[in-house]
């Protein structure tokens, strides 16, 4: 049988060449640095667009993915080494000078956000290195109705991964991107047909991998063992007791724990943090989760069906960030992520695209920060002024 032929989106060295243009954008470059001749390596998927300095140096390169047209970071030339480069910097024996860092961690200047809109499109527009953790849950994989809205499984894994990848871009250095997610049942069609589980966390570890962060730990979250008898799985053979019928009520959600690659420590940010009294404020006290197996019960919500416990986003805000960092959530729902972080003296920022979860976040907002509300800074939505705003629920 004939092989089938792999469906690139990159087809073009124009189309090769726009993409390398955006990334130049992206770090400020693209008044300074030429292209030289895309080339197609179909061994890995990939197009290679060479950079070149003003005199025809080649002094990096963009690579792309040909099958998705997301660029490749881990293995794109970044922009210390192409400013390096370009400036052609040496000490006098022909090695390039090494820039000094200031040794300090960066103190991010956002204030409290909440923007209305695709979260891909929102973190575009967020500045670099100004998130200090990033929490969130995304939606599943069309397991409901009011999930169906990838065609493939495919393209929401595309989605996750610009998501991904522009986190990488937004967080500081080493610092913490903390997924909630499980698998996903599929339900049958019919009873000629089988249902489907499809191995979520699995598929998007990879991308963490790929996108430029460290595997830290899979946290596992343990509900009450009642809690999985919705999704159906398991009653089959609970009342024929048939072999081969056997199916695992699921209990259990991932909460799976990267971090940004960096050559430096952990203690490097407690050590050098600019204001120690936060890093003080900041320990944990007795009574912590001491295994990877975090008992919680989850959440319900008439206005949101998938929301994750306040319980959840306090532990993992309170264990990845110091008091007054910035907590950012993509699929900000009703803002659970926002609510906590507060709670525990970290500013947020939380993006959604559906209006009906903003108008919730908007109406609760004042009592998370009660005569701070007026100072949070919104996003392609209006706020109604505080007078009028609890006169539409």
């Amino acid at each position: 049988m004939r092989k089938k032929a792999k469906e690139y989106r990159i087809k073009t060295i124009a189309q090769a060449k726009s993409i390398a243009k955006e990334y130049l954008k992206q770090v400020d470059l693209e008044k300074v640095i030429t292209f030289g001749l895309p080339e197609i390596d179909d061994r890995y998927d990939i197009y290679r667009v060479p950079l070149k300095s003003p005199n025809g140096d080649k002094i990096g390169e963009v690579v792309i993915d040909a099958i998705t047209s997301l660029i490749e970071l881990p293995k794109t030339t970044n922009k210390k080494i192409l400013e390096s480069r370009l400036l052609g910097r040496t000490n006098g024996n022909g090695t390039k000078k090494k820039r000094k860092s200031n040794g300090i961690p960066k103190l991010s200047t956002l204030r409290n956000t909440v923007g209305f809109g695709d979260s891909e499109e929102l973190l575009a527009e967020t500045p670099a290195e100004s998130v200090d953790l990033v929490f969130t849950s995304p939606p599943y994989y069309n397991a409901r109705p009011e999930y169906s809205e990838y065609v493939t499984y495919e393209d929401y894994l595309l989605k996750l991964r610009k998501i991904i990848q522009q986190a990488h871009r937004v967080l500081n250095e080493g610092r913490f991107f903390v997924m909630n997610i499980s698998h996903v049942l599929i339900r049958r069609a019919s009873r000629n047909e089988a249902s489907k589980r499809i191995a979520v966390p699995f598929d998007v570890h990879r991308i963490f991998i790929e996108e430029g962060f460290d595997f830290i730990d899979d946290i596992i979250w343990v509900k009450p063992e009642g809690a999985g008898w919705a999704t159906g799985r398991g009653r089959r053979f609970a009342a024929d007791r048939n072999p081969l019928q056997y199916k695992a009520v699921p209990v259990t959600e991932y909460v799976l724990v990267y971090r940004k690659k960096t050559n430096k420590l952990i203690d490097w940010h407690i050590r050098k943090h600019p204001k120690p009294e936060l890093v003080e404020e900041s320990k944990i006290k007795d009574g912590y989760e001491k295994t990877n197996l975090w008992k919680i019960h989850p959440a319900n919500s008439k206005e949101h069906p998938a929301i994750f416990p306040n319980d959840l986003a306090e532990k993992v805000i309170r264990y990845y960030s110091f008091k007054n960092d910035v907590v950012l959530d993509p699929f900000g729902g009703t803002g659970t992520t926002g609510k906590a972080a507060v709670k525990l003296g970290r500013r947020f920022v939380l993006f959604e695209k559906e209006e009906k979860y903003i108008k919730i976040i908007e109406r609760e907002i004042p009592d998370w920060l009660h005569n701070e509300a007026q100072n949070v800074n919104w996003i392609n939505y209006e706020p109604k002024p505080a007078d009028k705003l609890y006169l539409d629920f």
